[in-house]
């Protein structure tokens, strides 16, 4: 198995804001969701926050109010059943590949490395988008949560891959947009690194102390000396 310049064999990247821009399909779902159930609906440029976590912690924000903090669980499975209604069949293909990431993808698997998604997307939609933009080749397996949110969160994911693919944490590195994506990696003693063109920004990822953070996606290759 080749190893980089740091010691890396494998590599796991995010999907929403790392590998794609899915900010169409997404926002506009939830805008769906929100609209069938008579609630209020924000405008798309302030949805962008959604874009990363689990929908049950945005929806659960987005539905709360003032005189009820806490979100019924049935309305949160209904709002999710609602943004996938429309999300499955029209906003999962209104999508955008990030410039770039094709041939980094390309560089890092010619160099012997070993590639996976790693996304709390249920991997049921995260494999079509990855075929649909054609990047299948360039990776060993999809990984992300179940329909029922089952391994949604980005600490239990990486976990269940590095047990499942029997992978070494300290030769991995996960690549991702947003916080979760760098908590989960050092909660499973793995190195991180964070993207500045996704929905995390700059302070986010900063506060989580990454070994990188790259603007562009030639700094990870550089980074990994590919």
């Amino acid at each position: 198995m080749t190893r980089g310049a740091k010691g890396i064999d494998t590599v796991l990247f995010d999907l929403d804001g790392t590998l794609t821009d899915p900010f169409v399909g997404i926002t506009r779902s939830i805008q769906y969701a929100l609209e069938k159930l008579g609630a209020p609906v924000p405008a798309a440029e302030e949805l962008g926050w959604c874009i990363g976590p689990p929908l049950w912690e945005s929806f659960a924000v987005l539905l709360a109010s003032d005189g009820t903090p806490a979100v019924d669980k049935a309305l949160l499975d209904r709002a999710v059943a609602l943004y996938r209604e429309r999300y499955t069949d029209v906003g999962l293909y209104e999508n955008e590949l990030i410039a770039g990431i094709a041939p980094l993808v390309e560089a890092l698997t010619g160099a012997g490395l070993t590639l996976y998604v790693a996304t709390s997307k249920p991997h049921a939609y995260a494999g079509k988008i990855v075929e649909h933009f054609g990047l299948m080749p360039q990776f060993r397996k999809v990984y992300g949560s179940e329909l029922d949110g089952t391994r949604s969160a980005k600490t239990e994911l990486i976990a269940h891959l590095l047990e499942q693919e029997a992978r070494d944490s300290g030769s991995c590195v996960m690549i991702g947009d947003r916080k979760h994506d760098l908590i989960g990696a050092h909660a499973n003693d793995k190195r991180a690194i964070g993207v500045t063109w996704g929905y995390g920004g700059y302070e986010e990822l900063a506060a989580e102390h990454p070994a990188l953070i790259a603007r562009l996606p030639d700094e990870i290759r550089a980074w990994l000396s590919v």
